[in-house]
């Protein structure tokens, strides 16, 4: 008896908890369901076709929107942007990581501290320094410039990532490692960053979101149309084609398809790398 109730007690906690949970994800997922049938319609139909899904699919407005709004120089900007700062921060944040969690110099604790405090300010607070920086350094509209501010952006959340990662990379196989003949840069290559690949993951995830959906920065930074990302090329998209709201649709379809990919690829790796230091040690 006992028995039979605890299992209809767990039962009718899990059917609610999976009921609230698919509220949650229907709440999200409406959204970019609209998104993609208002892309899919005229401007004509898109405020009086009420039906759920469009009698007449017109997916002309994909190339459209490709075509007309520039979207392919967009699309490429966005892309090698997203590509160089990812690999950048990664390559900048493992190094500095592995450093203060193996290494001890003079101001280490110091330095950390204020990698982290760095957290803290929020991006807009550091647009005048920044803009000046970077007309001193004559990066103002260039790719260089946004590739840097990009990497330094992430910087901050990436290295207290895998600083604590490292924390807990047990020592013996750095030991093992220096038997073997490797150099602290041979141990970071072929020891820490193989066991850090899930924290890697995150970073690499968190980061290409980060990128790709930046527009506040690109806007400071940027004003050749041929340099621009492609959340700032929307917006002059936007402006364009203020009234129809189909293109303007499959434009914001086409700017959110490929991290969407990229999330779905990769987020099976995204609770693994947050619990990466339970899982190494």
């Amino acid at each position: 008896m006992e028995t039979n109730r605890y299992v209809l007690e767990r039962t009718v906690k899990g059917f609610f908890v999976h009921a609230l949970l698919l509220v949650f994800s229907v709440t999200c997922l409406f959204p970019l369901f609209w998104m993609l049938r208002c892309a899919l319609m005229t401007n004509a139909t898109v405020f009086t076709d009420k039906s759920f899904i469009p009698g007449s699919l017109h997916f002309g407005n994909f190339a459209q929107a490709w075509t007309e709004g520039n979207f392919a120089v967009y699309f490429f900007n966005s892309l090698f942007y997203t590509t160089c700062v990812v690999v950048g921060i990664v390559l900048v944040a493992s190094l500095a990581a592995y450093a203060f969690s193996r290494l001890n110099f003079p101001g280490k604790n110091f330095f950390f501290y204020m990698f982290v405090a760095a957290m803290m300010i929020p991006l807009p607070g550091s647009f005048v320094p920044l803009y000046r920086l970077m007309t001193v350094l004559g990066l103002i509209n260039t790719r260089a410039g946004y590739i840097l501010c990009m990497i330094n952006v992430g910087l901050s959340m990436s290295i207290l990532l895998l600083k604590t990662f490292f924390d807990k990379m047990p020592p013996d196989l750095e030991d093992a490692a220096r038997i073997d003949g490797c150099s602290r840069l041979g141990i970071w290559r072929h020891v820490a960053l193989p066991l850090a690949r899930p924290a890697i993951a995150v970073i690499v995830i968190f980061n290409s979101l980060n990128v790709w959906n930046e527009y506040i920065l690109a806007t400071l930074l940027l004003n050749d149309k041929s340099l621009m990302p492609l959340q700032r090329g929307l917006m002059v998209f936007q402006g364009t084609h203020s009234v129809d709201y189909p293109l303007l649709m499959a434009g914001l379809t086409i700017a959110a398809i490929p991290i969407i990919v990229i999330y779905l690829a990769m987020q099976k790796h995204i609770v693994k790398g947050l619990s990466s230091g339970a899982i190494v040690g």
